[in-house]
């Protein structure tokens, strides 16, 4: 306790005569006068970084309501399609093999870009944000390829499915 008094007592005197008040207040003057944002008090407002406010994109529809409703619609359908899927065999239906694997694909990279939305935005990650972002286009892209290959040249995707539980 007695220590941190005398330390609270003699650092500013000597850190004054160590660099002189004047020089310090000149050194603070220079920076103020160089710098291109106001001071404001509680902190500076920086433009273009986290300190800015959320730009809100105007109303859209199908960026809005429709959006979600296409969300939903595609995870509610997911389930009867899944257990139609595997009553029938997917040799006989091809289109509905593909259309529950295209149905799939979409319903993971919906999810996954509301997390990169939601987690790596690109007004907080400048670099990071647009990276993952056609990252996961172009994976999804790539994924849709694979599963259309797979269903035509293959032996498609429920198929697959039920030789695996069966194994």
């Amino acid at each position: 306790m007695a220590s941190s008094v005398i330390l609270r007592s003699t650092l500013p005197r000597t850190f004054t005569s160590a660099t002189g008040r004047n020089s310090l207040r000149f050194a603070l003057q220079v920076r103020a006068a160089s710098s291109t944002t106001q001071y404001v008090p509680g902190g500076p407002i920086l433009k273009g970084t986290v300190n800015d406010p959320t730009e809100f994109p105007p109303p859209s529809r199908t960026h809005g309501s429709y959006h979600w409703a296409f969300e939903r619609l595609l995870a509610a359908s997911l389930v009867p399609m899944t257990a139609a899927a595997f009553v029938t065999s997917g040799s006989s239906y091809p289109v509905f093999d593909g259309l529950l694997g295209l149905s799939l694909v979409m319903h993971s990279h919906i999810g996954f870009d509301s997390m990169v939305v939601d987690y790596v935005h690109k007004r907080k990650f400048p670099v990071l944000g647009p990276i993952l972002t056609w990252t996961l286009r172009s994976a999804t892209v790539g994924v849709l390829v694979g599963v259309y290959q797979f269903n035509t040249n293959d032996i498609g995707l429920t198929e697959l499915i039920a030789k695996v539980w069966t194994a």
